[in-house]
């Protein structure tokens, strides 16, 4: 696969503001008070932007896992052991996690792809980038080369041009890899200049004494990468894994082709963090599913301005807080395009 990153300078798509003005326009026209509906008002006016049509609708949501392992583990920093994320690999393609079952509900389509695990032989699918045993220990080297970040980063670009080839209507990343909380953390950290225990979160379960000790291994991690953290692609290369980099380079060709992006949790809005530092603009393309337990989280979304649209106390990843958000969107439309307008329903408008 080709490092070439000359695709990342392309701008993003333009929204269709005359979409917006005419669902707007219709939204004051239904059988309602106005506002009367909230964020689902909102929702329905920027699908039609992002669709360019007055009535959008929302029949094909694609959905790409990626994968990877984290030489971070090596510090203990997680409840489970490595091996899962191999072992999650496989129950995905078997149909049994949650993200599995989700897309089965949903009636999307569900890709699972993986970027390197320490167990060699793993496949998940057709497009599976090998790109390592899992990134190295943060504490002690860079994460990748800049090899290993532009072939990531390009995953996550062809994921998204699939999908569009597929006729997606929305995009939705997730996420799998034993350690990723902390590597996310800490490239949150550089990226925000904060402070770790700001940060550093329970992940996969971890206990007080454990979250403690996350902390001080993404703190050793920040001070042996300080002199060279600052820009986001080299901060990304240093601290952050594979499969955010290809998070982080799918939610930029979201933008840049104009397919709408639903960002789940903690992982997935720390590679928007960093596709937004890359991309300028490119948030104009996103949604923010729900807000995650895991406390790094709001600082995240504070940080992108975002208004997540659940709190349902999840943390699990795999893009399941998106995918659990899907049918709000579908709702939204099916309320906009529905709804009968005042004069259709022969009902008296506000005074």
């Amino acid at each position: 696969m080709s490092s070439n990153l000359n695709w990342l300078d392309e701008k993003p798509k333009p929204r269709d503001e005359k979409a917006a003005a005419a669902a707007r326009a219709r939204q004051g026209e239904l059988t309602k008070p106005p506002g009367a509906l909230g964020e689902l008002e909102a929702l329905a006016i920027a699908l039609a932007a992002w669709q360019g049509q007055v009535q959008p609708n929302l029949e094909r949501v694609h959905i790409s896992v990626f994968a990877a392992d984290h030489g971070v583990t090596e510090e203990g920093v997680s409840a489970f052991p490595a091996a899962v994320t191999a072992e999650m690999i496989k129950n995905f393609v078997r149909g049994g996690a949650a993200i599995s079952v989700l897309a089965r509900a949903l009636d999307a389509t569900l890709e699972v792809i993986n970027l390197g695990t320490v167990a060699e032989g793993v496949i998940a699918g057709p497009f599976d980038v090998r790109l390592g045993a899992g990134t190295g220990n943060i504490v002690k080297e860079p994460a990748m080369t800049d090899a290993q970040l532009g072939n990531a980063l390009e995953a996550g670009r062809q994921s998204v041009e699939r999908a569009g080839s597929d006729g997606a209507q929305l995009y939705i990343g997730g996420d799998m890899g034993i350690g990723n909380t902390t590597a996310a953390a800490a490239l949150a950290c550089a990226l925000l200049s904060a402070r770790p225990e700001a940060l550093a979160g329970p992940g996969t379960g971890l206990d007080k004494p454990g979250v403690a000790h996350k902390t001080s291994v993404i703190r050793r991690a920040l001070a042996k990468h300080s002199a060279h953290v600052g820009p986001a692609r080299e901060t990304l290369q240093r601290l952050g894994g594979f499969e955010i980099a290809a998070l982080t380079g799918a939610y930029i060709r979201c933008a840049q082709q104009g397919l709408p992006a639903l960002i789940d949790g903690f992982i997935s809005s720390t590679a928007a963090l960093a596709a937004s530092r890359l991309l300028p603009g490119a948030q104009g393309w996103w949604l923010f599913a729900h807000r995650s337990a895991e406390p790094g989280h709001a600082a995240i979304l504070a940080a992108l301005e975002a208004r997540p649209l659940l709190d349902l106390g999840m943390r699990l990843g795999e893009g399941s807080g998106a995918a659990v958000a899907v049918p709000l969107l579908k709702l939204a439309c099916a309320l906009h395009a529905g709804m009968a307008t005042f004069a259709e329903a022969g009902v008296s408008g506000k005074l």
